[in-house]
């Protein structure tokens, strides 16, 4: 980096942000508040795929506390002598955060896997979260390399195993998934994203370009389909993959997320494929789907070219009203911007925002949108990793090492990299793979967790926002999905565009995020109204909701608006 870029970066770090010269954007906490995970990803010497793909992690509030727990993800099993009680599983971490009356808070987490009955012995991959049984209570899908499961949160701080009961399994290798109301009946559905065909029989032998053995890449497997299931709102669901059209495409995927690209209401679904043509699954609204990929613009690169396509990041980046979309890439590929023009069609933008020359070196997993620093525009970050050698490292342990990366908005649809005045969270060179958000702290700004393959999770907790103003919202949907997942907010400020979130947990990779949405509103605290675009359709405004706090905006309670 050049000393007039450094210059640049830091003045925007810290200018923007009004923060003292010595202050960092991000601590890392994980081990400071009790959050002692290590991910073990089983490497045999055999160079099994799954090795090097895993693992992720979840936010959510399980026990409905108002603050956020952990889950995170295990990628091996090892059962010793005692197999009650196994080495190394997934694990859930309760927050038991503190808020004192004069403003301190001391976050501290507790180890709750065994009495809560979460302790997944697998090669686990991803994970989902979601009320699926619309009870109050978010419950849990895992997927594995193997069969997957569905842990029903029982509100009483244990979960049951009901992935038999509900018919939600796939033994093939699964990744990412996500609960999601694509027939806006008031039950979550369920989207699961398959990869490729591996099994440790048919473990091919490949090599680097220097001769030594290394992972294979995914076209030396063929993908499978991946699955959709409909919930029947009696604890149970049908496998539609056939019916509802989705098997009728697939390729090798990896990433997940919903949003309503085209408009019209409904819900739909984008799946980056590794080295396939990625998929946008538009809504038919008839119980079916169609893929429109390739004529949209979101299928492969301005060339013609599949691309590697792990992690998604979904929202309204450039504040016009629609959701556009980021895909994370390989190491040469650079990582896709697809921006929308609010009709399903999309515009490849990299390099007219800045971000192909940043992300040239890099192998991107975990990303999302978020407003970090509390201006309006929607931020970027990005957990790195690389899956195969990387040449300044060979011989090493792990020679799959990178940063991960910040982007700032600048707004007129420009990001600039803020990642070398952020501090030491984000100067960690790791094999980062999952990263889920959310406010863990309660402190009114998002912090960001994430996981490393063969190595610790990450907790980076958020200094960025100074005294900016925000918002976070919650709903409560009565008894039709009840957390309004799949919901629109908006924001409306005097004098200012609307700000538009989508209520989900799902995009990034192998990972699930707070269901509360997030608004940062700059120096002006003042809003006119918020309102809410169910996911059935009906629309409320509420005019009396302040700032700076989270709210719970109930249906019903709002004032009726047309369509």
């Amino acid at each position: 980096m050049t000393r007039l870029a450094a210059i640049r970066w830091a003045g925007i770090a810290l200018a923007s942000l009004a923060l003292r010269p010595d202050a960092t954007l991000f601590r890392e906490v994980a081990a400071d508040v009790g959050l002692t995970f290590t991910h073990v990803n089983g490497a045999s010497g055999q160079y099994y795929m799954p090795e090097v793909m895993g693992a992720g992690a979840a936010l959510l509030d399980y026990d409905n506390d108002g603050d956020l727990d952990v889950y995170l993800v295990q990628g091996v099993e090892d059962l010793p002598s005692d197999e009650e009680s196994p080495t190394f599983t997934s694990r859930l971490f309760r927050n038991d955060l503190v808020v004192s009356s004069d403003g301190p808070r001391d976050l501290r987490f507790t180890d709750v896997t065994k009495e809560a009955g979460v302790g997944l012995a697998g090669y686990g991959m991803g994970v989902a979260v979601g009320d699926y049984d619309n009870d109050g209570n978010l419950d849990l899908y895992v997927t594995t390399f193997g069969s997957n499961v569905l842990y029903r949160n029982n509100g009483d701080g244990r979960f049951t195993d009901m992935t038999s009961d509900a018919g939600v399994d796939d033994e093939r290798w699964s990744t990412s998934a996500t609960f999601v109301d694509y027939d806006r009946d008031g039950h979550l559905d369920l989207f699961v994203a398959n990869y490729v065909d591996f099994t440790i029989a048919n473990n091919k032998i490949c090599h680097e370009s220097l001769g030594a053995r290394d992972y294979c890449g995914p076209r030396a497997y063929n993908p499978v389909p991946d699955c959709l299931f409909r919930n029947d709102g009696d604890g149970t669901f049908t496998d539609v993959t056939e019916s509802s059209a989705v098997a009728r495409a697939f390729g090798r995927g990896l990433g997940v997320v919903t949003g309503d690209y085209t408009g019209d209401g409904w819900i739909d679904v984008y799946v980056a494929n590794d080295a396939s043509p990625n998929q946008l699954w538009i809504n038919s609204r008839d119980g079916t789907f169609e893929d429109v990929g390739l004529l949209s613009g979101t299928a492969v690169s301005g060339d013609g070219r599949p691309e590697g396509s792990m992690g998604i990041a979904s929202g309204d980046y450039d504040g016009d009203g629609d959701e556009d979309l980021l895909v994370s890439n390989l190491t040469a590929e650079t990582f896709v911007l697809y921006a929308n023009d609010g009709q399903g069609n999309f515009e490849d933008r990299r390099r007219a925002a800045g971000l192909a020359t940043p992300t040239a070196s890099m192998t991107g997993f975990g990303i999302d949108w978020f407003d970090y620093d509390h201006d309006g525009r929607l931020d970027l970050f990005v957990a790195n990793g690389a899956v195969n050698i990387i040449s300044a490292q060979r011989g090493q342990p792990q020679p799959f090492r990178q940063r991960n990366q910040l982007f700032h908005n600048e707004g007129q649809g420009a990001l600039e990299e803020v990642t070398a005045p952020a501090g030491a969270a984000l100067a960690l060179i790791e094999v980062s793979r999952g990263a889920a958000f959310g406010d863990i702290d309660n402190d009114g700004d998002v912090d960001v967790l994430v996981t490393n393959n063969g190595g610790p999770a990450r907790l980076l907790l958020n200094d960025a926002s100074g005294n900016r103003h925000w918002l976070s919202v919650r709903l409560d949907n009565r008894a039709r999905n009840r957390w309004g997942v799949g919901a629109r907010v908006g924001v409306e400020r005097q004098g200012q565009p609307t700000l538009w979130r989508r209520v989900r947990s799902d995009g990034s990779y192998l990972s699930a995020s707070d269901l509360r949405v997030h608004f940062g509103l700059g120096n002006g605290p003042d809003i006119r109204a918020v309102v809410v675009e169910w996911p059935d359709g009906p629309r409320e405004r509420w005019t009396d909701v302040g700032t700076n706090r989270v709210v719970l905006l109930k249906r019903g309670t709002g004032a009726q608006m047309a369509h």
